[in-house]
Parts: C-alpha cells; structure tokens; sequence
C-alpha cells in the first residue's frame, strides 16, 4: 500500500468520525453516494 492511498483511508475514516459526532453522517452517505454514481456514469461515457 502507497502512502498516498494510506493517508487518503485515515482521512477518510477521520472524516467519518467527526460526521458521527456532529450528527451528520446521513449528508456525508448521501455525497459519497451521488459522487460514486457520477463516477460511473463518466466512466460509462469515456471509455
């Protein structure tokens, strides 16, 4: 594992911490959803 990708996972679990404990982990859900969707959709499109 690169250190780059090391250091995006503690940040991303350290964001999902701190989205727990200011009660706003349904907003946090819903981005990571809708940004995964337009991911896929982009990748659908340049391939």
């Amino acid at each position: 594992m690169s250190l780059k990708s090391l250091l995006y996972k503690l940040l991303k679990y350290s964001n999902d911490a701190n989205a727990v404990k200011k009660g706003k982990v349904g907003r946090r859900i819903g981005r990571r959803a809708a940004g995964k969707a337009t991911g896929k959709a982009f990748g659908k499109i340049f391939k």
